[in-house]
Order: C-alpha cells, then sequence, then structure tokens
C-alpha cells in the first residue's frame, strides 16, 4: 500500500477519500484553488497545496500544477474523485510516467470507452444490447439524415466524446435533425475539443439504471448490484436510490440478471480493473447500454449503504495491487437508500444561487448521513458545479427511507443562497415517486412548484 494519497478534487468527494484515506492509515495531500482556501476539505488534509486561481483550467484540471504538488509532498498515489480530469488518460499515463500510482482504471481501459461509438462496438461484440443508432462517428448532415432514415425517429444525437449531459438533443424528425446536428457539432468542439457526434434511437420516457463494478488486476471481476438514477433535469442526475424499484422485492429478476451479466461483460470487454459503473436505459422490458463511467460516481453511497461495500477502500486497495477478496455471492442487498443532490440554485427556475452560507444546519438522526463540501461560514462561489452536498438516507424499507428523507429534507436549514430542498420535498411527496414510477421526464410531469 502507498503511504500518502494527493486527492485531485475539491469540496464533498474530497472530504470523503481524505476520511477513508486516513482511516486506513494513510496521510492525505488537499490541493485546492484560490476560491476554495476556506473550505473543510483544505483543513482537513494533513498537508494542502495551492494550485491556481479560481478557474478550474488554471487549477483542478491543471496536470503540470497537480503533479508538481504530488513531487513537492511526496505523494506516491493520486486519486482524481469525479469530474475533473477523473477519467482523463493521459491525465492517469502522466501519473504513471511520474512514478506515482493513479487510482483508477488502466488507462488502456479509459481510452476504449472514451470515445462512445467504439466502445458501443467493444461491447456489441461482447454480447452487450446497445441501444440501435450510428456505427461510427457522424461527419455531415446528410450522413446524419441517412442514418436517422435507418434509425428510425426520433434520434439523439450525441458528441461522441462527452458526457454529462453535454452535446446532447433529440430531433423528431428531418428538419429538427439538421437544426440539432449543429448545435451538438459546436457544443462538442467547444467542450470536448472534437466536433464528432453519433446518433440514437430516441427512447421519450426510459428508466435510467445503472450497475456498480469493482475489479482487481488479477482477474477477479465482480457487479455491486443497480442503482436507480431516472430523476433528472437537463440529463443531470437530481436523485439516485439503490435498488430500482423495478427490481424491489425480487420483481423483474430476469431482467436484473441479464443486466448484472451485461455489466460484468461490458466491463471485461473494456479490460476495466477498479471502481466503473455500466449505465442502462430500460423501455418497454428491454434494456440499452449507453456507456461505461470509468470512475467513481457521485451516487455510490447508496450502493455502500445498501451492500456494506466500502467502494473508496476498495479502490484504494485495488490501485496498490491487492486482491478483491469480496466474491459475487457475497454482494447481497440489505435495505434501501436515497441520494438528494443539495444544489445552490433556485429550486424553480434552477438559476445558480452562489453566496455565503449564513446558516448551514444539516439534519441529523436514524439512517441520516450527509456528505457536504461546505461549513456554515463558507462562499458557494459561481466556478464549480452548484452541488453543496449530498444528503443520503437509508432505511429498511423505501418507505421507511422515504419517510426519514421527508423529515431530514425539512430540517435542513440553509439561509443565505437558495437551494433546491423545496423540490427535493416535491418530490419525496408525489404518488408517483412513492409508487416507483419513475423515467427520466419525470421532472417534466411530476412534483410541480405550487401556482402563486
Amino acid at each position: 500500500m502507498f503511504k500518502k494519497l494527493l486527492i485531485a478534487n475539491r469540496g464533498e468527494i474530497s472530504r470523503r477519500i481524505g476520511a477513508v484515506a486516513r482511516g486506513m492509515g494513510l496521510k492525505t495531500v488537499a490541493v485546492y484553488s484560490d476560491a476554495d482556501a476556506d473550505l473543510p476539505f483544505v483543513k482537513e488534509a494533513d498537508e494542502a497545496v495551492r494550485i491556481g486561481p479560481a478557474p478550474a483550467k488554471d487549477s483542478y484540471l491543471n496536470v503540470a500544477a497537480i503533479l508538481d504538488a504530488a513531487r513537492q509532498t511526496g505523494a506516491d498515489a493520486v486519486h482524481p474523485g469525479y469530474g475533473f480530469l477523473s477519467e482523463n488518460a493521459e491525465f492517469a499515463q502522466a501519473c504513471t510516467a511520474a512514478g506515482i500510482t493513479f487510482v483508477g482504471p488502466p488507462p488502456e481501459s479509459m481510452l476504449r470507452m472514451k470515445d462512445k461509438s467504439q466502445a458501443r462496438k467493444l461491447v456489441q461484440a461482447a454480447g452487450v444490447p446497445v441501444v440501435p443508432g450510428s456505427r461510427d462517428v457522424v461527419p455531415d448532415v446528410a450522413s446524419a439524415l441517412a442514418e436517422a432514415e435507418r434509425i428510425g425517429y426520433p434520434v439523439l444525437c450525441k458528441a461522441a466524446g462527452g458526457g454529462g449531459g453535454i452535446g446532447m438533443a433529440a430531433a423528431k424528425d428531418p428538419a429538427e435533425l439538421e437544426k440539432v446536428f449543429r448545435q451538438c457539432t459546436d457544443r462538442a468542439k467547444a467542450a470536448f475539443g472534437r466536433e464528432g457526434v453519433y446518433l440514437e434511437r430516441y427512447f421519450p420516457a426510459p428508466r435510467h439504471i445503472e450497475v456498480q463494478i469493482l475489479g482487481d488486476h488479477h482477474g477477479h471481476l465482480i457487479h455491486g448490484l443497480e442503482r436507480e438514477c431516472s430523476i433528472q433535469r437537463r440529463h443531470q442526475k437530481v436523485v439516485e436510490e439503490a435498488p430500482s424499484p423495478l427490481f424491489a422485492g425480487g420483481l423483474h429478476a430476469d431482467v436484473a440478471q441479464r443486466m448484472f451479466a451485461a455489466a460484468v461483460a461490458a466491463a471485461k470487454a473494456f479490460g476495466y480493473a477498479n471502481a466503473g459503473t455500466v449505465e442502462f436505459l430500460y423501455s418497454d422490458g428491454e434494456f440499452y447500454f449507453i456507456e461505461m463511467n470509468a470512475r467513481l460516481q457521485v451516487e455510490h453511497p447508496v450502493t455502500e449503504l445498501t451492500t456494506g461495500l466500502d467502494l473508496i477502500g476498495w479502490q484504494l486497495r485495488i490501485a496498490s495491487g491487492e486482491k478483491l477478496t469480496v466474491r459475487q455471492e457475497d454482494v447481497k442487498r440489505r435495505g434501501a437508500a436515497l441520494e438528494f443532490r443539495i444544489y445552490a440554485e433556485d429550486p424553480v427556475k434552477f438559476f445558480p444561487s452562489p453566496g455565503p452560507l449564513k446558516v448551514y444546519q444539516p439534519p441529523t438522526g436514524e439512517g441520516v448521513r450527509l456528505d457536504s463540501g461546505y461549513a456554515e461560514g463558507n462562499t458557494v462561489t459561481p466556478n464549480y458545479d452548484p452541488m453543496i452536498a449530498k444528503l443520503i438516507i437509508s432505511g429498511a424499507t423505501r418507505e421507511e427511507a422515504i419517510a426519514r428523507a421527508k423529515t431530514a429534507l425539512e430540517n435542513f436549514r440553509i439561509e443565505g443562497i437558495k437551494t433546491n430542498i423545496p423540490l427535493h420535498l416535491r418530490i419525496v411527496q408525489d404518488p408517483a415517486f412513492a409508487a416507483g414510477q419513475l423515467d427520466t421526464r419525470f421532472l417534466e410531469n411530476h412534483a410541480k412548484p405550487p401556482k402563486p
């Protein structure tokens, strides 16, 4: 095992990784931008190094500054968290070249899955069902129109090198496809430095279900069951839970087992090791591979709480060369858990709401866990993702977890900024949510704010 871990991230995930690492006897190094100098993750680390001004490109995406901080402090491993450099194969290779262990999958695996159209071909060859779509990147409007006729409308236009819902739009007919093709191409170039897009069949209201993967460098790879992430806004997850209501209590067991087998097959096709997630769409009794994420997910706590798997702990052990000792038959579901992403944003118009946390009093109680990036008196700046905390609620049943969530959300006091807590309260009190009737358009049809 390495001795000192540099965490190349910020906020709640830096705190969480740091706490797990220190619990395993490791020393931790935080890196921070000028905007984050006073945040808890900086103060809690054994050492902290400033890596640049507020803009992410000058700090948390600054590979040279991060590697220099590792050299300065003698860190012999780097954990990238999620976002920023977490799925950057070049960063992983740069760590290795500098003699530093990268806590994540092999760079070759990351490269295989980064180009979405190439990833589709790999998993298809492994027998994994994929959303009907173009086999290759679509170079121009004429090709896009021809592919769309073959696939069938509506279609989804997606950036081949992207993620996080960026460079993605649906088209219901040829005229709309011409428009969104140009939009997606422009956004892909601006966000990812490449213009390539591909087309997929568009499902109007599918469920979004993902499977946790964990594997070592000795050929042992398992799944950690599923999470449901259907409640989204603009392709960004808002609430996640485990188990999926679709599979709870043994429902659709045949579909669940086929999905788990497909997730493991996809991970093996990529030559995967460490923690990762295979994402699927589910519609009308069938599921389809979307992508594999080569990192820890924001929503990993709902898996930890319902399986007992210490995902970050295993990430560190696997990266150090240890064997994964958890057998597939050891992974069993216990209870239910929900995660609510607490954002600094207007709960109706969804505009960002940066500012000082004049009051920040999180709830406590049975089954309540908070992974927070901030403390009372800190300022939420507009420089990064507006998530300030993750409220994770567990219970013996989904019904108990929902009841606890309602109480916890009602008792979460934040003043000085607006947050999306009112949205979460509308969700947990919505009859469709209670019934587990979820899809990716849930927020378009449910949990509406009261009319003024």
